[in-house]
């Protein structure tokens, strides 16, 4: 429902008002701290239309407003500006997250430790799901004269390896057979799709030179398992635990679901598609039904990647924290994507 300018203005101010102190918002306040240049009597009017509308409720009888879900939800949706974030902390973000080029892993584990930093909640951060995930390139080492390692470089930058042992000696010329004909095999290949009947077919198709190839071939799909599993850094957990005691429940609640990351990493993945503010139960989880939770999603060539997040039990200042996030996610993107055309 498409609300007047005036009330607009009106649930802004008890909304912005609500989250910064906690405190219910009434007409003198709404007269003084904005703009409208009306009457108390008109104000009282307006914020009576808001709670029919069951955009505001009154927590006591001669208590002022504050918003409802319903309400939360249209500020966010409609009237929330987006903060730009302060120089000195996207400096400090930046800063922080190119000290850590050297892997993907790297980059989004200091990322969930800024954002914790920063906003002074709990702060998760994704690898890309699996689906989204190919061989970008195999690599393969010496290690002595009967062993080697399997390097897989995946397309959104993760790098995996595995050894492998063989039974005859191995030669520099012998790894770059292997190069060749593994890379010109399974170069933009599915992860998903590195199965163990699929290895046995291209054993088989490889001829004499199969009889060099199971170990290979095996430390190959072991990495490519490896490679399919979404890693997550959760950041700043005891965050929660200044929330106060009368949110304990909700406390233990909301670790319990942060620690069972497929469920986490479904959240994130699935019901996120680029930036996203969850607000009690609109995430789906009971375990979340007092917590807010902010998202972002990052792009990896083009295409959506892992999530930055934030979660914190209660109020928040969504635009402040949406901005944290959001600018983290697309500098760790940023960097991942360099790392990547490597």
């Amino acid at each position: 429902m498409q609300l007047t300018q005036r009330k607009q203005k009106i649930l802004s101010a008890v909304a912005e008002n609500y989250l910064m102190t906690g405190e219910p918002v009434g007409s003198k306040f709404l007269q003084t701290e904005t703009d409208l240049n009306v009457s108390s009597a008109t104000i009282r009017n307006e914020l009576a239309d808001l709670s029919a509308m069951g955009y505001l409720e009154q927590p006591h009888t001669s208590a002022g407003r504050i918003p409802t879900l319903m309400g939360l939800r249209y500020y966010i949706d409609n009237l929330m500006e987006i903060k730009p974030i302060n120089p000195r902390v996207a400096e400090y973000i930046t800063r922080s997250l190119e000290s850590h080029f050297e892997a993907p892993e790297s980059i989004l584990s200091e990322a969930s430790k800024v954002v914790a930093t920063v906003t002074g909640l709990t702060a998760i951060t994704t690898t890309p799901p699996s689906e989204d995930v190919r061989v970008h390139r195999l690599h393969f080492v010496q290690t002595g004269r009967h062993t080697g390692m399997t390097v897989l470089v995946t397309s959104s930058g993760m790098i995996k390896t595995q050894l492998f042992r063989t039974e005859f000696v191995l030669t520099p010329e012998m790894l770059r057979v292997f190069d060749a004909a593994l890379n010109e095999c399974f170069a933009g290949m599915p992860l998903e799709d590195i199965t163990i009947p699929f290895i046995q077919t291209t054993a088989a198709s490889f001829g004499n030179l199969s009889l060099f190839m199971p170990s290979v071939l095996v430390s190959v799909s072991e990495a490519a398992q490896q490679a399919t599993k979404t890693q997550m850094t959760v950041s700043g957990m005891t965050n929660l635990m200044f929330s106060g005691g009368e949110y304990m429940t909700d406390v233990r609640a909301a670790v319990s679901f942060l620690n069972d990351r497929e469920r986490l990493s479904e959240l994130l993945h699935t019901k996120v598609s680029e930036n996203r503010i969850f607000i009690g139960e609109e995430s789906g989880e009971p375990e979340l039904k007092n917590c807010s939770l902010v998202v972002s999603r990052y792009d990896i060539a083009g295409r959506t990647a892992g999530a930055v997040a934030a979660v914190g039990i209660g109020r928040i200042d969504f635009a402040a924290v949406m901005s944290v996030v959001k600018f983290t996610a697309e500098k760790a993107g940023n960097l991942i994507n360099e790392l990547v055309e490597v």
